[in-house]
């Protein structure tokens, strides 16, 4: 049966090459010896179950496969898959309703599911969360009762009947409990005197003893007994200000029965004036021991204060988070600073500002709850080994967000619903190989997901194994899946070598070609004396022979192809298809490229050579020799199609289209951009011509390098201009203008000479003229004195 099953796979595996594999490609880098470790290298993996040159080769990308010849149903590539066992709707509650038990109220869906993970592939579920109304809220109120604390206490003596009040507003099934804590009762935290023992405070005081944490109230929905037991409570007090607050948190959190709480909304206020101890404070107190996270609570108090240290903030967030608890600090203003530090490092945690006296307390307590009600943050338990999980969250107005953000949403109001895309993706196979179990719920919530993980390490067909098989030389390892799996200590293909002997002169020297020292050509194995080629990075691309000494990729190119694409590469030389030759497969032996119209072979201006024409005459080009760009008669015989098809004139106007589409025209702006002989690979030739209205228009016409007629014209025809009247008529105009004021000034100027010249003259004849000095017998003056008679001189 199993010689049978041997020939059977070695004849279908004629159909699936060998071939090597992309360098790279995780299926191939993996060097999987069997079906198991094939698909877990990867999701893209699929194993061969056929007979090849070598195991290695079975395993690789499934489209390579495919490509190689292998059938699907000869593939070995089981897939993951998933099924949800639990899936019970979220709760349409509405206040008022009928009343349902807390474990009845669902807000998660699903609730349960069943994952097959496969390496590298992941699966992928949806998650719905809708916050519920009237969701049952358990709220324990946890004091400082030191003596700074002395009139915060009056203000909480009420606060039962009116925070229940208050509370109602949000659900009918409310319950609340009291807590108050001091510090660890040891020195140096309190002073252990005897008098001090009975009564910490000074003076008058009268303070109850210190004590460390103490459960005064487990959560009740009578109001009126929490006034009752609170209103008996009374100030402690201590000598260092931070307090032991850590303490009484780690006991409300751990000691679910004592407090009483609920598989429901758990809300946790820490209300403090004051800082807090961690761990490593109590070796101040001679404590050392760290802290254990068990309930220790006798008679609702905490006994082992003075012999465990105080719990360290991530122990903290541990428990709060394994228990569900959500806190609210209520810290005076003083201590905002260290308390929102606190809060980033606890999730589901808020911070209120106290006042001086607690007066705000329920007003800080409601908004502290619609604050951390309305996000949502999964988390999940500790994942296996090699298993990974992503969140993508679509959120209230369809806001998604992926990464760490993806975990959660915001601004969640009652009735909303947020949904989550939660990818489980394992890599590689845990061992040993058992289910998993995973959860996944909303931090401040008791529901959860439940996930089981089955792994998917071994193919189908490895059930089907023959152990100790004859196929395997002799009973030297296990037929599965068309390969030997061998036993420990043996080698081979079929397992027919042993592990010590594999190494050994004898066997390299028969994987030596001609007694070199190459082992396999450098290109393989030797594996029990037989070379085993080494695999290529291209899945064409292999390495063949006795010794390995051939490949099918170390031809001659040409065009960049192996071979030229005109034959195949066998050991290292070129096997050219039919009329082809050359080293590279090159060279064509069919003439008919080279045959003119006229039935000659390059118009007898040329030889064809491997399917192409050499031109014997420069001048000449084309595929056949056929073109002569520089011969005269050029310009005049394409002149009229140039002319129709660029400016649309001349005697070919009419039949353009018809006759002159024989070449590629383009089009540039002025001469200067026209091609030049001494630019281009090939001949150019300049030409001009004129139409009908004594227009110039200037081309060039050329046969490039791929046998194209190319012309390239100017755009503009080059027309003589005509007269312009107005610069005419304005420069006659001008000229008369300049004329007369030329004149004008001429005028102008001989007068003045003119004038100067008589004035001179003048001058000269009045400096020559001689008067006579004597009177004007006619002249009589003007001037008649006459003397007063009777004015006397003094």
């Amino acid at each position: 049966m199993d010689v049978k099953l041997l020939l059977i796979s070695t004849l279908l595996g004629v159909f699936c090459y060998s071939n090597a594999q992309r360098e790279g490609n995780e299926c191939i880098n993996a060097n999987a010896r069997f079906c198991g470790e094939c698909i877990q290298a990867g999701a893209n993996c699929g194993w061969s179950i056929l007979t090849g040159e070598t195991v290695s080769t079975r395993c690789d990308e499934l489209p390579s496969l495919i490509k190689r010849g292998c059938q699907e149903a000869m593939i070995e590539n089981p897939r993951g898959q998933q099924r949800v066992l639990k899936n019970k709707p979220v709760t349409n509650r509405k206040k008022g309703a009928e009343e349902l038990r807390p474990e009845d109220i669902t807000q998660i869906q699903p609730q349960k599911l069943s994952l097959t993970l496969r390496s590298g592939e992941p699966q992928s579920f949806k998650l719905k969360f809708k916050r519920a109304e009237d969701y049952p809220i358990d709220l324990y109120y946890l004091m400082d009762l030191s003596y700074s604390m002395k009139d915060d206490l009056e203000n909480v003596k009420n606060l039962g009947t009116s925070l229940m009040l208050e509370m109602s507003k949000i659900t009918s099934d409310f319950r609340i409990g009291f807590g108050s804590f001091v510090e660890k009762t040891v020195m140096p935290y309190i002073s252990t005197t005897p008098a001090k023992l009975l009564n910490p405070c000074t003076g008058d005081q009268n303070c109850t003893s210190p004590f460390s944490y103490k459960n005064v109230l487990k959560l009740t929905n009578d109001g009126k007994k929490f006034n009752t037991l609170v209103g008996q409570q009374h100030i402690s007090g201590n000598l260092d200000s931070p307090e032991g607050g850590f303490d009484a948190i780690m006991q409300v959190a751990v000691c679910g029965d004592q407090i009483g709480w609920r598989n429901v909304t758990r809300l946790l206020v820490f209300s403090t004036d004051a800082g807090f101890h961690f761990a490593g404070d109590g070796k101040l107190g001679g404590i050392v021991l760290p802290n254990d996270g068990k309930c220790h609570l006798e008679n609702n108090v905490y006994t082992m204060s003075h012999y465990y240290d105080y719990p360290s903030i991530a122990h903290l967030v541990q428990k709060l988070s394994d228990n569900n608890i959500q806190t609210i600090f209520a810290v005076t203003e003083e201590f905002q600073p260290v308390y929102q530090e606190l809060k980033n490092l606890i999730p589901k945690s808020a911070v209120g500002t106290l006042s001086a006296n607690s007066s705000n307390v329920i007003n800080l307590i409601i908004d502290a709850y619609n604050s951390l009600s309305s996000e949502v943050i999964l988390e999940n338990s500790k994942l296996p080994e090699g298993v990974t999980i992503a969140y993508t969250s679509r959120c209230k107005n369809g806001v998604i967000s992926e990464g760490e953000n993806g975990r959660k949403c915001s601004n969640i109001s009652i009735g909303d619903e947020v949904y989550f895309t939660i990818s489980v993706t394992s890599k590689g196979c845990p061992k040993p190989n058992k289910p998993e179990t995973i959860k996944i719920k909303p931090l401040g919530f008791t529901e959860e997901v439940e996930i089981t993980l089955h792994f998917i390490c071994e193919c189908e067909c490895h059930k089907e194994g023959v152990q100790n098989s004859q196929l395997c030389h002799y009973g030297n390892g296990t037929y599965e899946c068309g390969a030997c799996k061998c036993n420990e200590g043996r080698v081979g293909r079929q397992c027919e070598c042993s592990s010590n002997d594999v190494a050994t002169e004898d066997m390299d020297r028969t994987c030596r070609k001609d007694n070199g020292t190459d082992i396999c050509s450098n290109n393989g194995d030797c594996v029990c004396g037989t070379c085993e080629c080494k695999k290529r990075d291209n899945p064409e691309e292999r390495y063949s022979g006795k010794y390995c000494e051939c490949d099918n990729f170390n031809c001659d190119r040409s065009g960049n192809k192996l071979c030229g694409g005109h034959g195949r590469c066998e050991c290292r030389v070129c096997i050219c298809d039919p009329n082809w030759t050359g080293s590279a497969c090159d060279c064509s032996l069919d003439n008919s490229m080279c045959m003119a119209s006229n039935k000659q072979i390059c118009n007898g201006r040329g030889i064809c050579e491997c399917g192409t024409c050499k031109c014997t005459d420069p001048k000449f080009q084309g595929p056949t020799c056929e073109t002569c760009p520089t011969c005269p008669g050029v310009c005049t015989e394409h002149k009229e199609c140039v002319q129709c098809r660029a400016f649309d004139t001349g005697e070919m106007k009419e039949k353009c289209e018809q006759q002159c589409g024989y070449f590629k025209m383009i089009k540039v702006k002025d001469r200067d951009k026209l091609p030049q002989p001494n630019d281009a690979s090939y001949p150019v030739v300049h030409c001009k011509g004129r139409d009908a209205n004594d227009c110039w228009f200037y081309y060039t016409y050329a046969v490039n390098n791929d046998t194209e007629k190319v012309v390239h014209v100017v755009d503009m025809l080059d027309c003589p201009a005509g007269p312009d009247i107005i610069p005419i008529v304005a420069g006659v105009v001008a000229g008369i203008v300049l004329i007369g004021l030329a004149l004008l000034l001429i005028w102008k100027l001989l007068m003045i000479i003119h004038d100067r010249r008589e004035f001179a003259k003048f001058e000269k004849e009045k400096m020559n003229a001689k008067w006579d000095t004597g009177e004007n017998p006619i002249y009589k003056s003007a001037v008649t004195t006459v003397v007063n008679p009777k004015y006397e001189e003094k």
